[in-house]
């Protein structure tokens, strides 16, 4: 066991202590930390006895954060906005920061870890004009002043901050909401998205201003707009006539305004016709005029907005207050020829703030719903899974580093000391000199490398240094390849996990004594594309549209197989082995698969996939997706996130097979899709214009080149009949759990003219119903309990061992030897009791195969 070094110490603050890095002594704090902590007291005990290697824990190839969505506020809050689902009050929050915070005698409490974290009353007022929070307090106003680099907390938990947007754009408040969503990127093969998950996609925006063509002639025409009545826009008649809500309506959110002049299927072609006539830049313009509209403008709104006159000339940026209005952009893929494809932002959009949980390697446990504590009552599933990192530094591949500026994460980490660069080409004083004299690529670099840079012209630095957009040449052209070790995130902000646990902690209700969990909220799984290249054996991947959900039997198939395409850190496509796990599993693979499928079952957790790479064979994204779907994803309720309500509400649409040139397409293994509708509602919330984000051929890759779609298809069939056969050859399908036995047997076997895929007894298997009146089931917690009883007869007769000697006595009595032999008796006890079983259930159990009954 190697134990942490003192570097790695100045995480102790943090909830999450790492405290040994091999896989038996991670997955021991990661139940110590993220389960007992949050179990009922009278089953902390006999759940920690239970929780040992190759039994309740996995180890997963993952990604994962848990992302928080943010606003932007503008220039004044009302708290009384944020109250909480229970109306929760200044008293009630004051007793749960009982330990964590001071009361102060002008009704405010300061944090007393972080001192910049104040917690205010549930009516506190911002107001970024006054720079003041106000509030009254026993009947008298109380105001602050409202500083930068400080966190403002409501007693729902929600959280507001002072920021100075990049681009010169005009102060702002931003809103961060209580509770975040956990989102878990598992089985996620190489280039697959598993770092981008947790990066911020603050990096990705860029900035430019508001423009109008001609100020008065554009303003009229957003008059017209916001004068307009939409009533009679929908198809359905009996719809007609009810919404006439105003456009800047205190009744109508932005959001509402932009799901009012986006294109849809549910308005009539008249209405969509006219929408296509509004040019895009006036659809902006009266996004801006809503998001800065207050009722005291009493519809004088023009009076608000101006341009400059130049030379006697209207000039064409926009104005508000005298102050130059900034749009925000964000990268979403590029066009045949190389250029961005750039996408306005909601004028209230903000990154989600996001604290990494998972990146590579993660050590995971399910446990039941019922035994934990203090979760968020609008979970689902009967069990839960807790995930946590088994790495204290990362080993990344940050592939957008190459453009100068644009990943700040990763420039901020290269000029970090005691760094560690893997293909990066090393560059002398010279270099750094020729570097900064090239004026405007020296100063598209963010501060910090340009720091670096800065000090080695100076001669001030090492001989060597490497520069994030400067890779190893190999032949003449840089590498693909390029790494460096990362320290974790999460652990470089502590008061980030501090502050967002506490907001957790307001929201549910929670005591200061009291954990606060967070399991897995959504599985997004990433799946890495490529277009085939003629003449090599890499054949087109580029099949699957930005997002899929797939029912468990097709999502296992993709996890038996875990195909990829041509990655910039493998030497090909194809297969990386069961889970993604192949390079490092000294353990037949079947072992994870039938951990993993319990564990679906036992938690329900529903398998989306997202793309990396190319969506189609001609649309290249890179990761682009990877960054925008934890976006997406924390903005949706766990209501609208479940597969039943994507399905029957339009969101998702079913791949069917189809015939071409011939032959059968077995497009059905793709699962579901999402629609234009789904990215006009869902994504809707993060673009101003979303109907624009997702082309059709991007939605439905097979349209921009049908016989690539077959073939990739066909490559899909065919690596999934090879990867099931080796499970029939080693022998090891014997061990498969029936639901995986009959799926391998269909993936080596299936005729090409037969869909068992679809037939209602195979489904049956993978339900969570089935496997708990399985025998197979059964006797995964017999093995569990086999094992609990040997470990602790082992523990009994340890500890009665260290007793019998004489010369120990005395330490025995400091080391309380005694109350621990009865602790492990009566553990012993319960283990063989036959109540033990049902204590159980719900958990991933043991696997047979391994724990036969023998000693291990």
């Amino acid at each position: 066991m190697c134990w942490k070094t003192p570097e790695e110490r100045y995480n102790e603050g943090s909830p999450f202590k790492l405290t040994a890095r091999d896989t038996s002594g991670v997955i021991v704090t990661l139940i110590s930390d993220n389960y007992f902590g949050y179990c009922k007291k009278e089953v902390k005990t006999q759940i920690s006895f239970a929780a040992n290697l190759f039994g309740l824990c996995e180890e997963e190839h993952a990604g994962g954060a848990l992302a928080f969505p943010s606003y932007d506020l503008a220039e004044s809050f009302s708290g009384a906005e944020h109250l909480g689902a229970q109306g929760r009050a200044r008293p009630e929050a004051l007793a749960l920061l009982d330990g964590i915070a001071q009361v102060q005698a002008d009704g405010i409490a300061v944090d007393q870890r972080y001192p910049d974290i104040i917690y205010v009353p549930e009516t506190a007022r911002f107001d970024l004009s006054s720079q003041s929070v106000l509030w009254e307090h026993e009947g008298q106003p109380r105001s602050i002043r409202l500083k930068l680099h400080h966190t403002y907390v409501l007693p729902s938990g929600y959280k507001v901050h002072l920021e100075k947007p990049p681009g010169n754009r005009a102060w702002r408040l931003i809103g961060t909401v209580a509770e975040g969503t956990l989102l878990h990127k598992s089985c996620t093969v190489s280039g697959g998205g598993k770092s981008e998950i947790s990066k911020p996609i603050a990096d990705a925006i860029i900035q430019g201003s508001v423009y109008v063509a001609d100020f008065k002639a554009d303003f009229d025409a957003v008059a017209a707009l916001l004068e307009r009545d939409y009533s009679d826009r929908f198809a359905d008649p009996s719809r007609n006539g009810v919404d006439r809500r105003a456009i800047l309506s205190s009744q109508r959110s932005l959001g509402s305004v932009i799901k009012l002049l986006t294109l849809s299927q549910d308005y009539a072609e008249v209405f969509n016709a006219w929408l296509r006539s509004v040019p895009q830049h006036i659809k902006e313009l009266v996004y801006v005029v809503k998001r800065f509209y207050k009722p005291e403008w009493d519809g004088h709104w023009r009076d608000h907005f101006s341009v400059d006159v130049i030379n006697g000339t209207p000039a064409n940026e926009l104005r508000c207050h005298s102050r130059k209005l900034v749009s925000n952009y964000l990268r979403v893929g590029f066009e045949s020829g190389g250029s961005w494809r750039t996408f306005g932002l909601r004028k209230d959009f903000h990154p989600a703030l996001k604290i990494q949980f998972e990146d590579d390697i993660t050590a995971s446990v399910v446990v039941p719903r019922e035994r934990v504590e203090g979760l968020n009552p609008s979970g689902k599933g009967a069990s839960v899974k807790f995930v946590k990192h088994c790495e204290f530094r990362l080993f990344q591949r940050p592939d957008d580093a190459i453009h100068r500026g644009y990943d700040q994460q990763t420039e901020r980490d290269f000029a970090r000391p005691r760094g560690f660069f893997s293909n990066y080409e090393p560059l002398d004083r010279k270099a750094a000199v020729e570097m900064q004299e090239e004026a405007v690529g020296f100063h598209q670099f963010t501060e910090p490398m340009r720091g670096v840079i800065g000090e080695m012209a100076r001669g001030e630095g090492p001989s060597w240094f490497v520069s994030s957009a400067h890779p190893r040449l190999v032949g003449g052209k840089p590498s693909k390849n390029v790494r460096y070790l990362q320290v974790r995130t999460d652990l470089q902000s502590p008061r980030t996990t501090h502050l967002a646990l506490v907001g957790i902690r307001l929201s549910r209700g929670l005591r200061a004594a009291q954990e606060v969990p967070t399991p897995v909220d959504a599985v997004l799984a990433g799946r890495r594309n490529n277009a085939g290249e003629p003449g090599t054996s890499i054949r087109n991947l580029a099949v699957y549209n930005p997002i899929h959900y797939m029912e468990l039997p097709e999502l296992f198939m993709e996890f038996i197989c875990s195909m990829t395409g041509k990655s910039p850190s493998t030497t090909g496509a194809g297969s990386e082995g069961a889970l993604t796990k192949g390079p490092f599993n000294a353990l037949l693979p079947i072992y994870d698969l039938n951990a993993a499928l319990v564990g679906y079952l036992t938690t329900g957790h529903d398998g989306f996939l997202t793309s990396a790479g190319c969506v189609g064979p001609k649309t290249r994204v890179d990761h682009d997706i990877s960054l925008l779907a934890p976006e997406v994803w924390c903005r949706m309720s766990p209501a609208e996130r479940a597969p039943k309500f994507l399905m029957e509400g339009g969101y998702l649409e079913r791949c069917e097979d189809f015939e071409h040139a011939g032959r059968r397409v077995h497009a059905s293994r793709l699962g579901y899709r999402i629609t234009g509708r789904f990215v006009k509602t869902f994504c809707g919330r993060v673009f101003n214009h979303p109907h624009e984000v997702f082309t059709a051929s991007m939605l439905k890759p097979e349209l921009q080149d049908p016989e690539a779609f077959a073939d990739g298809m066909d490559n899909i069939v065919a690596t999934q009949r090879r990867v099931a056969a080796h499970y029939f050859n080693d022998g090891s399908v014997e061990l498969a759990c029936p639901p995986l036995r009959a799926l391998l047997q269909i993936m080596r076997e299936e005729p090409a003219d037969r869909d068992l895929l679809r037939d209602p007894e195979f489904r049956a298997l993978f339900s969570r119903e089935s496997m708990l009146a399985s025998e197979w089931y059964l006797e995964r917690l017999r093995a569990r309990q086999r094992v609990d009883i040997q470990l602790g007869q082992r523990h009994v007769a340890a500890l009665e061992k260290f007793l019998a000697r004489p010369n120990y006595a005395e330490e025995a009595a400091r080391l309380g030897i005694r109350g621990r032999l009865r602790v492990a008796r009566a553990n012993l006890e319960l283990a063989k009791s036959r109540s033990y079983l049902d204590q159980l259930t719900g958990t991933l159990g043991a696997e047979p195969s391994i724990h036969s009954g023998s000693s291990w």
